[in-house]
């Protein structure tokens, strides 16, 4: 293999490492913080440490609070009603301490245009069977 292309696709790789570690941080952030959202990121960080780090991939499939979300999805793109009533009250949430604070009309509608975007991605998925 050429020495070009073993250095892009060593870069790469830190790229991707960089990426899924930057996500799981903002993932861990959207945890405790009303209107970020821990879905999307954690999504995020598996598929970026799966072009980068088996171990980092592994860890979060197995994790505990990251790991079901994480096997949902890979299931069929499934999320739990739970977790889109909890994303769906962090959006409304954030979007009520916007409408509090911000002055500038247009962030704020550009705000919640991005939170109906997503409310409306969650709520379209599938959801796991109710068990019996």
């Amino acid at each position: 293999m050429p020495e070009t292309t073993l250095a892009r696709s060593a870069w790469q790789r830190w790229l991707w490492l960089l990426l899924a570690y930057l996500s799981i941080g903002m993932a861990m952030l959207g945890v405790i913080l009303p209107g970020l959202p821990t879905t999307e990121f954690v999504l995020l960080a598996a598929w970026a440490a799966s072009r980068s780090s088996p171990r980092l991939a592994a860890w979060l499939e197995n994790h505990r609070v990251f790991g079901p979300l994480l096997r949902d999805w890979k299931n069929g793109g499934l999320i739990a009603r739970r977790t889109k009533w909890v994303a769906s009250g962090s959006m409304l949430l954030a979007l009520t301490i916007l409408l509090l604070t911000v002055d500038h009309l247009p962030s704020v509608l550009f705000a919640a245009g991005g939170m109906s975007c997503g409310a409306l991605f969650i709520w379209t998925r599938p959801e796991k069977p109710r068990a019996k």
